[in-house]
């Protein structure tokens, strides 16, 4: 996981826990407090379409990394190989899609002293072929989610906080990630297979997403 400086040069921020390589740092979210948490599933290192053929050394972790020492903790360990993730406007939550699982869930943890999680539960499961992949949260707490895989499941689905889903945006293709951009955070910004979309929606991104 690496910064971009100012002036263009390349800051390392982590490559390594317990003196063994990261298998392939996937998606990231900053918290106030500066923290960066990210999750470490192994698809970088599976092949050579996304990265490089490696041997995973490290379980399939989330990890948080402390601006003020530089160290990285594991902050969840019991998520097989876990993708997006994203916090509640208020960060007392954490939610992450869980790839690893048949089929992908999306877990909720609630956020502990600012720096653990803890309870963790089921929040939404896909439907059989549904393919949830990154995703960011408004600040009415609704989850926005990259989704995938085939017609009729492509786009972006929207939950409330409990995890029911209340709208859908349909595209020709699977949707991996996607963030809210502007001035006032209310552009979607949706990364899919092979383009680009952006569009203008009736809600506001939370910081840090």
């Amino acid at each position: 996981m690496t910064r971009t400086e100012y002036d263009g040069s390349i800051t390392v921020i982590a490559d390594r826990f317990d003196g063994k390589p990261l298998n392939s740092p996937n998606d990231v979210v900053c918290k106030s407090d500066d923290s960066i948490w990210f999750t470490d599933p192994p698809f970088g290192i599976l092949g050579y379409y996304e990265g490089r053929m490696a041997q995973p050394e490290l379980p399939t972790n989330v990890y948080r990394w402390d601006p003020r020492t530089g160290n990285l903790c594991v902050v969840a360990g019991d998520i097989n190989r876990p993708n997006g993730l994203a916090f509640s406007p208020d960060e007392t939550k954490l939610y992450v899609v869980e790839a690893g699982a048949t089929p992908r869930v999306i877990r909720g943890y609630d956020v502990v002293r600012g720096t653990q999680l803890s309870g963790m539960r089921t929040l939404i499961t896909a439907e059989p072929g549904g393919s949830p992949d990154g995703l960011r949260v408004d600040l009415d707490g609704n989850l926005w989610v990259g989704w995938g895989m085939g017609k009729g499941l492509d786009g972006v689905c929207v939950f409330n906080p409990a995890g029911k889903r209340i709208g859908r945006i349909d595209l020709p293709e699977r949707c991996a990630n996607l963030c809210f951009g502007g001035l006032d955070r209310n552009r979607l910004f949706i990364c899919g297979s092979t383009s680009v979309f952006a569009l203008y929606v009736n809600a506001q991104g939370a910081a840090g997403g």
